[in-house]
């Protein structure tokens, strides 16, 4: 059975009170620069995976898609996100696991995911299956944590900390051993799945993408001025993300318009 640990009480609790009071990286790393990815103006239909509350499905509307679908595992989430998009008639929502999403081959312009790529333990298989929703010149762009955060991840507290519990440097270790990662994060038992940098871009390349753009993004300075903790993600990537075209047929390059 497929992991759907935000419908557990206790995690959705505590990533609610998070989201809820901006404690977490979202906004201030991982959502400005998901949105740098995208074109200025996006045309014609966008698969969200792992949509969450739909807080993205309605950037990508505003941004000018025609039409939006979000796949998510959780019930809660799904919940959310129909609550905040109630009346639309651009957008639907479906609650089923990212891997069991099926989908005609071309049917999309842009595939986007938020966060969710670290939850799948299969990711070459997935860009595969993107790969064959796209339209031919279609665009995939996603984020996922870094596999600097990921692979020590349930093996190392993360920071080592000295004896005055000031933040020394952050314990990269285990970096090959690709796999299952179970750790803490509100909840014991979280899994995720750690795979090299160069497995991800792999396994994109072997699926017939052609990378455009990789970000590994920390605050602006006046985020970190504002809220100077902030300065620590100049230390240690906490995401890393991508930008990735499907070439069109019969083309050994991408043509990137009108995704420029």
């Amino acid at each position: 059975m497929k992991q759907n640990i935000y419908d557990d009480p206790q995690f959705f609790a505590g990533y609610s009170s998070m989201r809820k009071t901006g404690g977490g990286l979202n906004e201030v790393l991982e959502q400005p620069a998901m949105v740098s990815l995208l074109p200025e103006v996006i045309h014609g239909t966008v698969l969200d995976l792992g949509c969450g509350d739909g807080g993205l499905c309605v950037r990508l509307l505003d941004l000018g898609a025609n039409s939006v679908i979000g796949v998510d595992l959780s019930q809660n989430m799904i919940r959310a996100a129909r609550e905040r998009c109630a009346g639309r008639k651009d957008i639907q929502f479906h609650c089923l696991a990212i891997e069991d999403f099926q989908s005609p081959d071309g049917a999309f312009d842009l595939v986007v995911s938020s966060l969710a790529f670290h939850y799948i333990p299969n990711l070459e298989a997935l860009f595969h299956n993107i790969q064959a929703w796209l339209k031919d010149g279609g665009m995939l762009v996603f984020s996922i944590e870094h596999p600097v955060a990921t692979c020590s991840q349930g093996i190392h507290a993360g920071w080592y900390r000295d004896a005055n519990n000031k933040k020394c440097h952050w314990q990269v270790d285990c970096y090959a051993d690709e796999g299952e990662r179970r750790s803490r994060w509100f909840v014991d038992g979280v899994i995720k799945y750690h795979r090299t940098v160069s497995s991800i871009v792999n396994h994109l390349v072997g699926a017939g993408f052609h990378i455009v753009r990789m970000l590994e993004p920390h605050a602006t300075e006046k985020a970190e001025q504002e809220k100077p903790s902030l300065l620590e993600e100049r230390r240690r990537p906490p995401f890393l993300l991508m930008k990735a075209l499907k070439a069109k047929h019969g083309k050994t390059e991408p043509d990137f318009a009108p995704y420029r």
